[in-house]
């Protein structure tokens, strides 16, 4: 069911192991039903979630069907919850017969803004996920491009341009915090990983030693990086506890001993290391 559009439905989706089954809605791609539904879901940890994201649903045809859809996953007894990110007021009007718990993340906001700037919204569908300010949208993908070359350490070439350089022992959440910071805001982001043979060393190794000042070090705990590692090389000494243990320790120290501040990924999702990330290295606007 995921990732379709609303008319190809077929079969009703079900709630897996009792989750209660959540729709996000969108007139365009599904981004922002999902970014800021999931960012409310997040509030309720105990409870399981069977989630569905229906893009494209931007004609009263496709809001049928997915009215349809959702209404059979109601007949389970629990009302799903939908998330809807839809500006047409007649395909809204659709979605609105659905047997769900509807949250509508546009339509009051538009009103407001509305009445604040004194015009009415564009009715151009899935303008909230253009291009926009092609400017910026350049910059994000030039920033993608500069993560790409130099991820894990791969190129020395052009790190004075960085606007931080991201370090830590494999594993440690270098690389999908470096595409987030480059696709989301468009900043200039290398990482290095912590091996052997950056130790023992009392400085920060020689291809990042001349921009410690744009270094942010990231760590976790020894069970969770052994967990990560074994998926990845089960039995091996790269995912043995010990061994993590002491590339952690010695990484710490290294960054206390060259005042890089760093953080704990153990617990921290991707966005909430971003926004410690810039917040610590003053990158916000």
């Amino acid at each position: 069911m995921d990732e379709r559009r609303a008319g190809t439905y077929e079969h009703a989706p079900r709630p897996s192991g009792g989750a209660r089954v959540v729709f996000f809605v969108s007139d365009s791609t599904g981004i922002t039903a999902e970014t800021l539904g999931s960012a409310l879901l997040a509030n309720f940890p105990a409870v399981q979630f069977t989630r569905h994201t229906v893009p494209f649903v931007d004609t009263i045809e496709s809001a049928q069907a997915l009215v349809a859809a959702v209404d059979r996953a109601a007949a389970g007894g629990v009302l799903p919850i939908m998330f809807a990110t839809v500006k047409a007021p007649e395909v809204r009007s659709q979605l609105a017969d659905a047997r769900a718990v509807q949250v509508d993340l546009l339509g009051g906001h538009l009103v407001e803004l509305e009445q604040a700037l004194g015009t009415t919204a564009d009715e151009q569908l899935g303008q909230y996920h253009g291009v926009g300010d092609m400017e910026r949208y350049f910059a994000r993908m030039r920033a993608v491009e500069y993560a790409l070359e130099h991820d894990d350490g791969q190129s020395g070439r052009a790190l004075d341009m960085a606007d931080v350089i991201i370090i830590a022992p494999s594993r440690c959440g270098k690389t999908p915090t470096t595409m987030y910071l480059a696709l989301q805001y468009g900043l200039l982001v290398a990482n290095y990983p912590l091996t052997d043979d950056d130790f023992p060393t009392d400085g920060l190794p020689r291809t990042v030693a001349p921009y410690a000042a744009r270094c942010f070090g990231l760590t976790t705990t020894p069970l969770r990086l052994s967990q990560v590692r074994h998926e990845r090389r089960p039995g091996s000494t790269y995912s043995s506890l010990a061994q993590c243990t002491i590339e952690l320790r010695r990484a710490e120290d290294l960054y206390r001993r060259n005042r890089v501040p760093f953080l704990n990924s153990a617990t921290k999702s991707v966005e909430e290391m971003s926004a410690l990330i810039m917040q610590s290295m003053r990158l916000r606007d």
